[in-house]
């Protein structure tokens, strides 16, 4: 037997996702010590301390199935962000709501959108539910939600965007999101996807919640990886109409997000003073390695997440590999069509400053 044959087309010519490796195999394969990882778009600060305190108690009940519904935890994020419980649906991360979402209204024959170097999850997704992408160019390495628009046909059954985007750090207004919303089919599922909007100060930013209510086809995703700092937990969530949230939990998986996930999400949303302070680190960092780029020549892509994305001006591999032998572990990105760009994570004063001495020295 050769299970190949037996698997389906879009399964057989998919590549998964490769995330970095980690860091003690790396230090074990490189010979080093004392490494910083500025790969992953995680935040430096950690965790709120009230999350050790939550996982500690939860310790008491490892035993014990998940709340399979999330209850508890439905109702916190619902009373947080002003939505009711019903329009919230738990996932494995954001990327497993992604995933589901595709999984539920696309298939063979149908098309999903999504924009040239946005998040990796988007193909994969579109790949392994069979429907074909379509994906459009990219201005200025940021959405054309114009060019996503038009693009939409009555095969189109998902639109994806990622605002803030990753790995770009682009990201588009209030208007430009609400033009999309009001131009597209109310048959095509629009889902916004937010992983890094807690880092977004902009007053352009949409509030993509007050238009649950306008747009039924409205989904917007968010997670607890960035900003609270529990990526190792893996916890995301998507808001939508209790209808389409109905439809994504009839393919959930079962007690997909566990208990001390759960409990530590809950203690990390009360933390807002963590929050604010994770915003504040991550706003200096911005500006400390702007400034660095700027003293070495080298140009980069304006970013509201916690990364940028700055252009080596030449092949990045090198650069990468030149700078995990001197401890530095940034994020190469040719496989999202910048290939002389290298994603930079924001991390701490002195990480941030060990990064850009690291890049002068291998930049030579």
């Amino acid at each position: 037997m050769n299970p190949h044959s037996h698997a389906r087309p879009g399964i057989r010519r998919l590549t998964p996702y490769q995330p970095g490796k980690p860091v003690e195999e790396l230090e074990r394969e490189l010979g080093i010590e004392g490494s910083i990882k500025l790969a992953s778009n995680e935040n430096p600060l950690g965790a709120s301390p009230r999350v050790a305190d939550a996982i500690t108690r939860a310790l008491t009940e490892v035993e014990r199935y998940p709340d399979g519904g999330g209850v508890v935890l439905r109702r916190a994020i619902g009373e947080r962000l002003g939505v009711k419980d019903d329009t919230i649906t738990l996932g494995n991360g954001s990327n497993d709501v992604l995933d589901l979402i595709a999984r539920v209204f696309a298939g063979p024959g149908d098309e999903i959108v999504f924009s040239q170097h946005s998040f990796a999850v988007y193909p994969i997704a579109t790949q392994a539910v069979g429907a074909d992408a379509v994906v459009t160019p990219a201005v200025e390495f940021g959405h054309d939600l114009v060019a996503m628009a038009k693009a939409v046909t009555a095969r189109t059954r998902i639109v994806f965007v990622a605002n803030p985007n990753n790995p770009t750090g682009t990201w588009n207004t209030r208007d430009e999101i609400r033009a999309l919303l009001e131009s597209v089919s109310e048959e095509v599922i629009v889902v916004i996807d937010e992983a890094y909007a807690e880092y977004v100060e902009d007053e352009r930013y949409p509030d993509t919640l007050a238009w649950l209510g306008e747009f039924p086809n409205l989904v917007v995703t968010r997670t607890f990886s960035k900003i609270y700092g529990l990526a190792s937990l893996r916890i995301g969530y998507s808001i939508s109409s209790p209808e389409i949230a109905d439809l994504i939990n009839r393919v959930r998986h079962p007690f997909n997000v566990n208990s001390l996930a759960q409990q530590a999400a809950l203690a990390a949303l009360e933390d807002e003073e963590f929050v604010a302070a994770s915003r504040r680190a991550n706003s200096d960092g911005m500006t400390q390695l702007e400034s660095g780029f700027r003293d070495l020549g080298l140009q980069w892509i304006p970013s509201v997440g916690n990364f940028l994305t700055v252009d080596v001006g030449r092949d990045a591999g090198p650069v990468y590999d030149a700078l995990l032998h001197k401890g530095v572990i940034v994020r190469p990105v040719a496989n999202y069509g910048l290939p002389n760009h290298l994603r930079i994570s924001i991390g701490l004063a002195e990480e941030n400053d060990r990064c850009l001495t690291a890049l002068r020295e291998v930049l030579v």
